[in-house]
């Protein structure tokens, strides 16, 4: 047989309220917050699976960002891209308009070279479009333009023979496990300086319009070609802004399920925590009740 003395009753009884008193608080600390999950110890592995995705939520969100900003890179530099293939077309309708020589004067022919002249330096200008301080066709280059407005030659950065520098892709990372280029240098939108690009030729078409009628001919060909260059970096860019549309949606769809797991792990479900709260007061209240009597607090309750 054992004795059950008083202080033993008292000290049971205590440690009992306490604990309803603690799961009371946890319970209002957790409808306070709104999150089942207030500190690690309250649940070590619901709190290791919260930072991981937080974690993951958090790359999703910069990979938006990036999805973002690569859209923006490819949508000027297909706009620039369509708006110079414009202005070629507009340079071989002149270039072919110029081949019949029975039909053009002197003055025509000027007008002509004044025009031609007059889309070579526009196409200068578009060539050095900047985003952000960084020019769209001049590759790695830290500097602020890839074409010499004066001159033609390509200050960029990647793609050219003479010297002999490869191309450098410009990526931005959409996802853990891909990365999309987001760039086109000079040389592969409008030919390698060494060989004569685009606005060389441009150039050259705008002095034999005058000086040498006989070889716009063989100019007409290379800005055929010209042509076919800048319509296939159109297309490169036009597929890439595909793909990148396709990251932005399955970024979304992951953003969305990661937030939805999140909450499912640290939000509290409102309506279950408040019954439990009523029924944590309600037992705390029955056992405040219950100790009230079981403890005698005096000797005369005692012999009572």
């Amino acid at each position: 047989m054992f004795r059950i003395t008083q202080r033993s009753v008292v000290v049971t009884s205590l440690q009992g309220l306490n604990r309803n008193l603690a799961g009371i608080s946890k319970l209002q600390e957790q409808l306070t917050s709104g999150k089942t999950i207030n500190k690690p110890s309250d649940d070590p592995t619901g709190t290791h699976a919260a930072m991981r995705t937080r974690q993951d939520l958090a790359a999703a969100t910069q990979y938006a960002r990036n999805i973002s900003d690569g859209t923006g890179v490819l949508d000027t530099t297909d706009s620039t891209l369509r708006g110079m293939i414009t202005q070629v077309q507009k340079v071989r309708d002149l270039t072919v308009q110029a081949l019949n020589d029975g039909a053009m004067s002197g003055p025509s022919r000027a007008a002509i070279q004044t025009e031609l002249s007059g889309i070579r330096e526009s196409l200068l200008g578009q060539a050095n479009t900047t985003v952000q301080g960084q020019p769209l066709f001049g590759g790695v280059t830290a500097g602020k333009t890839a074409y010499n407005v004066t001159t033609g030659a390509y200050q960029g950065l990647g793609g050219t023979t003479v010297p002999p520098v490869p191309v450098v892709p410009v990526t931005r990372q959409v996802s853990e496990a891909d990365a999309i280029r987001v760039d086109v240098t000079g040389p592969e939108a409008f030919g390698d300086p060494a060989s004569g690009d685009l606005f060389a030729l441009v150039g050259s078409i705008a002095t034999d319009v005058v000086a040498d009628p006989s070889a716009l001919a063989g100019h007409l060909t290379d800005l055929d070609t010209a042509l076919d260059r800048m319509l296939k970096a159109a297309a490169d860019i036009g597929t890439r802004s595909a793909r990148m549309d396709t990251a932005k949606q399955v970024n979304a769809d992951l953003q969305l399920t990661l937030t939805s797991r999140s909450a499912d792990i640290e939000n509290v479900d409102l309506a279950k925590t408040i019954m439990n709260l009523q029924m944590q007061q309600t037992g705390y209240s029955a056992a405040l009740s219950a100790t009230a009597k079981a403890i005698q607090p005096t000797l005369l309750d005692f012999l009572r």
